[in-house]
């Protein structure tokens, strides 16, 4: 009986251990990972669970997603069941989750392309947008379920063109961060979200990069042949131009 329990206790840290980026992509030989703050946008994203290995990245419908072939993992987290959550909306829902984990309310705030300002504080309220104005029409609720109500109504009114305007330039390539968004406005426009980074002994450094696409599906880890991605080897991925630090941008 004591052998049985010592070789359960020795197995269940290894059956309960956290899979998210760090712990299922190891650096490229002669990289190491290059550091995080502890609470950062950029610490969020390495632990976010990601969905066991082999799964399918699929779209909103449940149908496999025409980017499938490029997926490394697919980050488990809701999709919603109409064609909302795309590219630039997906790095918007990554973001907002970080800062509501964190009961940062007030910082939770996107424009639309309008330019109206859409912030959770107005929404949690019981305000609601109408014709570029928030009009009051409900009672105050912080529920996670109508955090997701207020996420659906950012995804229906910005995209790449008002997130990229409400990013900061990265001006050093060697500064590129987890968080950061490689990101070009248009129609249709198109974003990466950098997951993590490594570097190695020249100080060359190596990302992690995830997106979701049109229609709406999962967010998926990317992958060409490997997950790591550098400006000397992004190859024949969509959007694969946009990984340039012209379009670098951080939150």
């Amino acid at each position: 009986m004591k052998n049985i329990l010592a070789l359960v206790l020795l197995i269940a840290p290894m059956a309960f251990a956290p899979d998210n980026v760090r712990t299922r992509f190891k650096p490229s030989a002669g990289y190491n990972h290059v550091a995080v703050a502890p609470g950062s946008f950029g610490a969020y994203l390495q632990t976010l669970r990601l969905k066991p290995a082999g799964t399918h990245t699929r779209t909103y419908t449940g149908s496999i997603a025409r980017t499938d072939p490029y997926t490394a993992a697919v980050i488990d987290m809701s999709i919603g069941p109409q064609d909302l959550q795309q590219c630039a909306d997906a790095v918007m829902r990554l973001r907002a989750e970080y800062l509501y984990q964190q009961a940062n309310y007030k910082a939770i705030a996107f424009n639309f392309t309008s330019g109206f300002k859409c912030d959770y504080i107005h929404y949690a309220n019981g305000y609601r947008y109408v014709n570029e104005r928030w009009v009051l029409r409900g009672k105050k609720d912080y529920s996670y379920l109508n955090f997701l109500r207020y996420m659906n109504l950012v995804f229906s009114y910005a995209g790449t063109l008002s997130l990229q305007n409400e990013l900061k330039p990265v001006t050093n390539p060697n500064d590129i961060k987890a968080g950061d968004v490689f990101i070009k406005g248009g129609s249709p426009g198109h974003c990466f979200i950098v997951m993590d980074v490594t570097e190695n002994a020249a100080h060359k450094k190596q990302f992690l990069l995830a997106q979701s696409f049109m229609p709406a599906q999962n967010i998926q880890v990317l992958q060409n042949g490997s997950p790591w991605f550098s400006l000397d080897t992004i190859a024949d991925i969509p959007y694969g131009e946009l990984v340039n630090f012209k379009y670098l941008k951080r939150f």
